[in-house]
């Protein structure tokens, strides 16, 4: 059963890729689907490029092991915060002005939006050093699962799902990696809810099972009863920082903003806000949720010898072997989903503004779109490589990694991104202030953790700190240094102010 599920999987991603050849003749139909997309097709791609094997296998083992039940309020934070409002405020004004300056990438939208060639190539190589990392950690959790569920060595796994991404991202770009994201994201719904169904069920229930949970005590954690079953668990602060650092991540990671760049329409927006809030709790509070049970299966787990990224896997390995190839199929679609939105994001901003901006000017679209299938094919295998060093090296840790991605990432662009939507003042200086505060503390925190305070030595603190810290550096900069171009931020923000004709359901008339 496992085994014919997984061939039928893969023929439909590869069927999907093949067909989708012909919406990636060009570079804006290989990178943004030709700005056509749909609401579902654009909410579930949004919502599968979030929430991979990092957060099933990784997040949701470790925080719920350490919070209990309360780690559900991660999953919370992402619906309404990294989903909800990101949508709300990001999404319709990143969709016009991205189109008004004809960017395709985040760095080409830096460069055109502050005119700074250096800036865009900055951004360029942001992104191409820390989405790496992050790619790799996608292999590690799904590694595990296939290696719980068919004893297939942690190697051959990570060959696998390269070659098989590759294929279908490589043939047909954005729009094939859209269509299987929803269908990716239609699994995930299904496979969550029974996963959690089946192993409260084998503890007697959620009931049984949350009575359960009251009763663990840990006194190295705390000596208050009940604490893992308890509203915001042993330890409220550190939770905190994990709800804002995977929550407000995504308003400046560029795979993700990249989303927003392809919405069809001002209906598609409405519609996928909603559609993709109402996936994030599913799927991210449900993983959460699961996780927080984690510690009634402490007497088949030893964080100490196999860390916690085996919390998931070994609750999951009871079940029977239908749900397993279930969980193995779930885990498999959020990962790929992942993998595949990395790669083009990162292939996307090595080509348009790295390479032909300055290495092979007056590229043809053709030659574009060659070079970023070229590039999807190095980064994956640069990516693969990096997981199978990782396996056997001192980072242990899927959070880890995906902790210092992020941080870096979004510490670097979310508030230099969000306040360049909004305010006319924002400075090239304020960019470049935060891209090196945000890069500099998550490589510091990396190369010399025990010198950090206590509370920012966990990759996952630094990186919540750097993005709210990036939100005053902004704003604060921009004050005392030299104001932008006149000229140049008008023709920005025109866009806004274009007058456009809707139906009434819209927008009431003047009468």
């Amino acid at each position: 059963m496992k085994i014919a599920l997984l061939v039928v999987y893969f023929a439909v991603l590869i069927g999907i890729g093949l067909y989708c050849r012909r919406h990636a003749t060009d570079v804006d139909g290989f990178v943004l689907g030709g700005r056509s997309v749909g609401p579902w097709l654009t909410a579930f791609a949004y919502g599968t490029s979030y929430f991979s094997a990092v957060v099933f296998v990784g997040y949701a083992g470790q925080f719920g092991w350490k919070y209990g039940i309360a780690a559900t309020w991660a999953g919370i934070g992402n619906a309404l915060i990294g989903s909800l409002m990101a949508w709300f405020i990001l999404g319709r004004r990143t969709r016009i002005m991205s189109q008004h300056l004809d960017s395709a990438t985040m760095p080409q939208f830096f460069g055109k939006r502050f005119g700074s060639k250096a800036l865009k190539i900055g951004a360029s190589i942001i992104i191409f050093i820390f989405m790496i990392p992050y790619t790799a950690s996608l292999y590690n959790g799904l590694s595990r699962l296939f290696g719980m569920a068919f004893g297939i060595n942690y190697l051959i796994c990570i060959i696998v799902m390269a070659i098989l991404t590759a294929i279908y991202v490589v043939a047909g770009g954005y729009m094939a990696t859209a269509i299987n994201d929803f269908i990716q994201g239609m699994v995930m719904l299904v496979g969550i809810c029974a996963v959690i169904y089946a192993v409260l069920e084998s503890k007697g229930g959620f009931m049984s099972a949350l009575d359960g949970l009251a009763r663990i005590s840990d006194e190295t954690v705390a000596t208050t009863p009940g604490i893992f079953a308890s509203f915001f668990g042993p330890d409220p602060l550190n939770l905190l920082f994990v709800v804002i650092l995977t929550s407000l991540g995504t308003w400046g990671l560029p795979q993700m903003v990249q989303k927003f760049y392809a919405i069809k329409n001002e209906q598609a927006i409405q519609k996928g806000t909603i559609i993709s809030t109402a996936f994030a709790f599913i799927v991210a509070g449900g993983c959460y949720f699961l996780g927080g049970f984690g510690r009634l299966f402490s007497d088949q787990i030893d964080i100490k010898a196999f860390g916690f990224d085996s919390i998931i896997p070994t609750m999951l390995s009871g079940l029977s072997s239908g749900m397993i190839a279930l969980v193995v199929i779930l885990v498999l679609s959020a990962s790929m989903s992942t993998l595949s939105s990395l790669v083009i994001a990162s292939s996307s901003t090595l080509t348009i503004d790295l390479i032909r901006e300055n290495l092979v000017k007056n590229m043809s679209q053709a030659r574009q779109v060659l070079v970023m299938r070229i590039l999807i094919v190095v980064f994956i295998a640069i990516s693969a490589v990096l997981a199978m060093i990782q396996y056997s090296s001192s980072v242990n840790f899927i959070a880890q990694l995906m902790g210092i991605s992020w941080g870096a990432m979004a510490g670097a662009f979310l508030a230099p991104f969000m306040y360049s939507l909004y305010s006319k003042k924002v400075t090239t200086a304020s960019c470049w202030a935060c891209f090196i505060f945000g890069v500099a503390l998550m490589t510091a925190n990396m190369l010399i953790r025990p010198e950090f305070p206590a509370i920012l030595q966990s990759p996952i603190n630094s990186g919540a700190f750097a993005m709210i810290a990036g939100l005053i550096i902004v704003p604060v900069v921009s004050l005392f240094t030299p104001a932008p171009d006149k000229d140049l931020v008008d023709d920005a923000f025109a866009c806004y102010d274009k007058e456009t004709t809707v139906p009434q359901s819209v927008a009431l008339g003047k009468k």
